[in-house]
């Protein structure tokens, strides 16, 4: 399996398409389609693999291991398309749910912000 075919396979489990992966790593469009062609930089493998949650020994076919365990601790995405799913009971809508999204990323670029 090529490093792309491994790239579509894990996307579509994780319910993403090919365009929204780019967006949510920061590449451009199309970009990972070229992997059809031509082996990717490090970096962009590297921020494909941290949106899918694998190691890119995973992507690169070296290690049919998805996930290394790390000492890290575990947080939740929160701009995660599954996070939001209902308010108080109730079925938000796909509009209104990205606008949380959009302020959820606003309030962490504040923090990034003030960190520095």
């Amino acid at each position: 399996m090529t490093i792309y075919e491994r790239t579509e396979s894990i996307a579509k489990e994780r319910g993403l398409s090919m365009p929204e992966l780019e967006k949510k790593a920061g590449l451009g469009e199309k970009s990972i389609y070229s992997w059809k062609r031509s082996t990717p930089n490090s970096d962009k493998l590297a921020r494909v693999a941290d949106v899918l949650h694998v190691s890119t020994d995973y992507l690169l076919g070296r290690t049919a291991i998805k996930n290394v365990e790390s000492n890290k601790v575990p947080k939740a995405d929160i701009l995660d398309d599954e996070t939001i799913l209902a308010f108080d009971g109730m079925e938000i809508e796909e509009s209104e749910k990205e606008k949380l999204r959009d302020y959820a990323r606003y309030i962490i670029s504040l923090r990034e912000k003030e960190n520095k």
